[in-house]
């Protein structure tokens, strides 16, 4: 008897577990769709895949603001969808449209002056902008568009928001590698702008950090992430000091933390509130509420 009412425990307790592991999953289907997509560029004569995540029960007769999420050097359109999950539920949370683009291996988001096969400036903002605008119900202005990335995609991040303008109006910036110059041997930066040695003007005039008078008159809402144990925390804490010196608005972040995942899915929910906010104020303005 005593073998019998255990074995029962035993089977009720398998039964609690698998109805627990089907509610997890029931929850997981009612919540974000994640759906890859082919898009195509004009610029480079190719298809680029993007993944696209769109809140539950979402609404093509509501306009959703959308935030283009860049993956670092060496990484693709993939890398934030399967190494922190837990942007679906964000899009969720928040109700906004989050598209991660493929930006190759490294290209760092802009146009190479040396290789026109490398034209992730323009596919990024303008081709695939265009695009999701096309084929999803979204708010088509730039205070429904935000642009934020980690390593190479946060100095991408900034590079798109500061030099498309009436396309994004808010960047956000991971660990970004916001100087080219004090790397010159690095993640294939020189195989898209030529050596340093011989090219060292065209590297200033591609880093961001040197771009600030771009945006005195009319800058983006801007928010900057980096772990002091980053080898990207000195460039920067001068990009930061720089903005204070030209009374740019920013949110600045610093705090233990160095290149690594574990420090990006920490900070990414700070960018996402901080987009919300964004959004919000935006629509507020335009009489949304």
């Amino acid at each position: 008897m005593q073998f019998l009412k255990l074995a029962t425990k035993i089977i009720k307790a398998r039964e609690i577990r698998v109805l627990c592991t089907c509610l997890f999953f029931c929850s997981i289907a009612r919540s974000a769709t994640v759906d890859t997509v082919v898009t195509y560029s004009t610029a480079m004569k190719k298809n680029i895949k993007a993944v696209v995540i769109k809140p539950s029960h979402y609404d093509t007769t509501i306009k959703y603001p959308v935030i283009y999420l860049l993956h670092g050097y060496g990484g693709n359109y993939a890398d934030w969808v399967t190494k922190v999950p837990s942007i679906i539920k964000e899009a969720d949370n928040y109700r906004f449209i989050i598209v991660c683009p493929d930006g190759n291996v490294g290209s760092w988001y802009f146009d190479s002056p040396i290789d026109n096969h490398w034209k992730y400036e323009t596919y990024v903002g303008t081709e695939l902008v265009q695009w999701i605008d096309k084929h999803f119900s979204t708010i088509k202005k730039k205070s429904g568009r935000a642009v934020a990335g980690l390593s190479m995609g946060g100095h991408g991040a900034l590079y798109l928001a500061i030099n498309h303008p009436s396309t994004f109006g808010a960047a956000g910036s991971m660990s970004g590698g916001v100087d080219l110059t004090a790397f010159p041997s690095n993640w294939d930066i020189a195989l898209r702008l030529g050596s340093y040695e011989q090219n060292i003007d065209r590297w200033k005039s591609y880093s961001v950090i040197n771009m600030i008078y771009k945006i005195k008159a009319s800058p983006p809402a801007l928010i900057i992430d980096c772990g002091y144990e980053d080898f990207f925390f000195p460039v920067n804490a001068q990009l930061h000091q720089k903005l204070l010196a030209e009374n740019i608005p920013h949110d600045y972040i610093s705090r233990p933390g160095s290149h690594s995942w574990e420090y990006w899915k920490n900070a990414i929910g700070y960018q996402f509130l901080f987009f919300n906010n964004f959004f919000r104020k935006g629509q507020l303005s335009s009489g949304r509420g």
